[in-house]
């Protein structure tokens, strides 16, 4: 996939049928999140679409959301792939990134704003839970700067619009942006951050991944896009910045500033607390011209950003286990649509080496990441297909030998239901290994061998009978009889 702007990507969905657009005005304090709430908890998978709001009330710019991440499809046109290539596509990026390339002019700077100029009220930043959110929320990449290594991140922190010119940001204290926003702050300097408002595809997709501490982002966009991606420097703050994107906001962080943010509608499905977070003023809006703001939404899954986070991470845990750690046994990964990365379920394919080797396996990705359920399954079942799951889960899964709870490895328990509360703050939380591989030789599978149910086939053919779709399933099945 040669690098694209997302307004080209735009066009893309649009052929492809994956783009609804809305001419008539919009209020965005509660039209643009409601419309793409129901996108996605009225309609499955295959019959979603991005919006894209022609007017928005009291701003100049274009609004979109779920452009990315409404359906594995429109995902899969993101990166320019099939839907089944989507892990083998990040695979191939991680293991070839390609480092950024620098610009002098760029489309994101057509428009500098400063000084006075600058007026978030001006985007069509929106009201994601109408009624519950406290405010307007930027949902967008971050990129901050290890001020030692000079090393950029790019991450998705929500961000709460206090006035024109002020943000309050959602940097989880055990996250990248603020340890490297800390490499500013602790010495009593401003730190640098930006948001990256409809940036390259790539970009956006890359910014969603669970990667290492001091890998660059940018360096897997380009290993997705084939290419560099051109990057500029920010008007009033050291950063460099994506030089195709729509819009980007540069401000600083203040050091020792914090100020309550929340409560905000979680991807959890529930709304999110309230907690002092670092306050960060703004100072510059550069925008190209005609430009259209985009914002992940995400609120009750699926949403936008679960099923981008779902797909993005489940590639890179796919090469993370296959050549970071040598499984090379693992064939293939995939995490629920509902949670993301974050408290998710996750299936793993393999051919394990011996009786002991999936649960070492399962056990390992649970403990390196935040999610909830790991189950692990053998190479000749369709991890996507939860007809073929309910039968490995019921033909090779004991419970009595199968399961490993992990106590206190849950790692988001303020967000989880199930979980107690002891002196009214949640108990440890725990996660759950299921070992569905076969254990023992059952003998063949219950069908005419194979060389028969081919004759079968061309038999159903000759005869006119409605054409047949079969599901992997059945041709794993087939292929082993």
């Amino acid at each position: 996939m040669a690098n694209i702007s997302l307004r080209s990507f735009i066009d893309i969905i649009d052929q492809q049928g994956l783009l609804q657009r809305v001419q008539r005005s919009v209020d965005r304090a509660w039209e643009p999140a409601t419309l793409a709430k129901w996108v996605f908890q009225g309609l499955p998978d295959d019959k979603r679409f991005g919006l894209l709001f022609e007017k928005v009330a009291g701003s100049k710019f274009r609004f979109a959301t779920g452009l990315i991440g409404a359906s594995t499809a429109s995902y899969a046109a993101a990166m320019g792939v099939k839907p089944n290539e989507i892990n083998q596509k990040w695979v191939d990026a991680l293991l070839k990134p390609i480092p950024p390339v620098t610009v002098t002019k760029a489309p994101c700077q057509e428009n500098v704003l400063v000084g006075a100029e600058v007026k978030l009220s001006d985007l069509p930043i929106p009201t994601w839970t109408p009624g519950k959110d406290v405010a307007p929320y930027i949902t967008n990449p971050v990129i901050t700067k290890n001020a030692d290594t000079g090393i950029q991140n790019v991450g998705v922190y929500r961000t709460q619009v206090l006035d024109e010119q002020r943000i309050v940001i959602n940097l989880n204290p055990a996250g990248q942006g603020t340890r490297n926003s800390r490499t500013y702050t602790d010495k009593g300097k401003p730190a640098p951050i930006a948001w990256v408002i409809g940036g390259d595809p790539a970009m956006l997709l890359a910014a969603t991944a669970k990667l290492p501490y001091g890998v660059n982002e940018a360096e897997a966009a380009g290993g997705l896009a084939g290419e560099p991606i051109p990057f500029v420097k920010a008007k009033t703050i050291d950063l460099m910045v994506p030089a195709n994107a729509e819009f980007i906001i540069e401000g600083e962080i203040e050091p020792g500033v914090s100020l309550p943010e929340g409560p905000f509608g979680e991807f959890a499905g529930y709304m999110g607390g309230v907690a002092p977070r670092p306050v960060a003023r703004i100072t510059a809006i550069t925008h190209r011209n005609e430009a259209i703001y985009y914002g992940f939404t995400s609120q009750m899954p699926p949403s936008e950003s679960t099923i981008m986070q779902s797909l993005t991470n489940a590639g890179v845990i796919l090469k993370q286990l296959r050549y970071d750690l040598g499984e090379y046994t693992v064939t293939d990964a995939w995490i629920d649509l509902n949670y993301g990365g974050a408290m998710g379920h996750a299936i793993i394919a393999m051919d394990p080496r011996d009786a002991a080797h999936s649960k070492r396996v399962g056990v390992l990705l649970a403990t390196m990441t935040s999610l909830k359920r790991v189950t692990v399954v053998d190479s000749d079942v369709d991890i996507r297909d939860p007809e073929h799951m309910d039968w490995a889960l019921n033909a090779r899964f004991d419970p009595g030998n199968d399961l490993v709870v992990l106590h206190g490895e849950g790692q988001f328990a303020h967000m989880d239901s199930s979980v107690r509360t002891v002196n009214g703050r949640p108990a440890p939380a725990s996660k759950i290994v299921i070992d569905a591989t076969k254990k023992m030789d059952t003998g063949p599978f219950s069908l005419p061998d194979k060389a028969y149910m081919d004759k079968g086939l061309a038999l159903w053919k000759e005869l006119g009978l409605p054409e047949l779709d079969p599901p992997k399933r059945a041709l794993y099945r087939i292929a082993q009889s």
